[in-house]
């Protein structure tokens, strides 16, 4: 369950908590929910949640998160059409179009019309995909690449990022929800709605659902071959919302386990191994740590490129990562920015090219080559 509080009194709940028979919106005793029905405003609303409380919470959220990303992308998707159904609005829906990948605007990409579309049919893709795959039982490689769908852009191979992965989480969520709590799709859609969640910056609220999701996974799958990288991303995760929320120092010891726990498991070589490192790292960077954080982040970054090239996502965040703690450290030289400069200009490039001029990726870059510049200048000044 997502909804983990009281509907009377916002307690936290246990998973067996109460629950009315009718639409199982939970409460923490029978005096809370006798006190909802009289005068909360359950007993009008209880017959309207005709597919339970969760389920409506979902379809309530999907459509808010719908109504943002169509917002944010309006500019971008003037006068276009969805590249699905081929309409402007959708004619079940009435929703506008969005693009959040690196359709559209990286370099030697002149097609602007590339990857905008409904969110709806954004979705209904990658069910019919997921269902696919159920319905024939097609192996775990491709269950990963069918339900890979709610997450990355078919046309470009990038993922969705900002609002419109936020309302994808939605509708990944909102399809799954009514499944058994014991059904790994179901476990998958409420990471892959925490993942949303941290995309359009609601923190607290992706925390709250990883946290969900975490016990989950104790609880039914405590056994599983799966249940080792499925906790290290479920921590990770965790971490970097604490981080978001203020909490560094939290994060960071839950960084630091969650790096040495797959470097145990994976090897220093794999991508998971490297992306706890970038994590680990913007911590130490944040809590201005930058005699430990430099030498780990030049060992990684070289590791990340050997292995898995200057493409990578985990290669550019390693990399641009060390370029900013070079240019935030207080004891930097004039040597230090002229190196965090030439990683970002070089990054520049990248970054137009595989995810685009509108990634936040491509936009922090920018932000950072921009700081750099100016303390060069007023180096230079003086």
């Amino acid at each position: 369950m997502i909804l983990t509080n009281c509907a009377s009194c916002a307690t936290p709940l246990p998973h067996l908590a109460k629950q009315c028979s009718r639409c199982k919106t939970r409460y923490c005793g029978p005096a809370c929910q006798e006190q909802h029905w009289k005068e909360g405003g359950h007993k009008d609303q209880c017959k309207t949640i005709k597919r339970g409380a969760e389920q409506n919470y979902a379809d309530n959220k999907y459509k808010e998160a719908i109504a943002v990303a169509v917002e944010a992308c309006a500019e971008d998707t003037k006068g276009q059409t969805c590249y699905i159904c081929l309409e402007a609005v959708h004619s079940r829906t009435g929703e506008g179009l969005v693009r959040g990948c690196a359709c559209g605007d990286r370099d030697g990409v002149a097609s602007p019309e590339l990857g905008v579309a409904h969110v709806s049919c954004f979705a209904r893709q990658a069910k019919m995909l997921c269902e696919e795959d159920e319905e024939n039982d097609l192996g775990s490689r491709a269950t990963e690449e069918c339900f890979a769908r709610w997450r990355t852009c078919d046309l470009c191979k990038q993922d969705y990022h900002g609002v419109v992965s936020c309302a994808l989480g939605w509708a990944c969520w909102k399809t799954y929800v009514g499944r058994s709590e014991s059904t790994w799709i179901r476990f998958r859609a409420m990471g892959r709605l925490a993942d949303g969640l941290i995309d359009g910056c609601w923190y607290e609220e992706s925390a709250y659902v990883w946290e969900a999701s975490r016990e989950l996974l104790r609880r039914f799958w405590p056994g599983d071959y799966a249940h080792g990288d499925n906790l290290l991303t479920i921590q990770s995760s965790i971490a970097t919302c604490y981080y978001h929320l203020g909490r560094k120092k939290e994060a960071l010891q839950l960084e630091r386990d969650e790096y040495e726990a797959s470097k145990a498991r994976n090897g220093i070589d794999d991508e998971e191994t490297l992306t706890s490192a970038l994590n680990l790292s913007i911590s130490l960077v944040a809590l201005n740590l930058f005699a430990e954080a430099k030498p780990f982040l030049r060992k990684n970054m070289r590791r990340a490129r050997r292995v898995h090239g200057d493409d990578a996502d985990v290669t550019v965040g390693l990399r641009l990562q060390y370029a900013y703690a070079l240019s935030k450290d207080n004891d930097a030289s004039s040597n230090d920015y002229h190196e965090a400069e030439k990683i970002l200009v070089e990054l520049d490039a990248t970054s137009q090219r595989v995810f685009g001029t509108f990634h936040p990726t491509s936009e922090q870059i920018q932000a950072n080559l921009e700081v750099v510049r100016e303390l060069l200048a007023d180096e230079a000044g003086n």
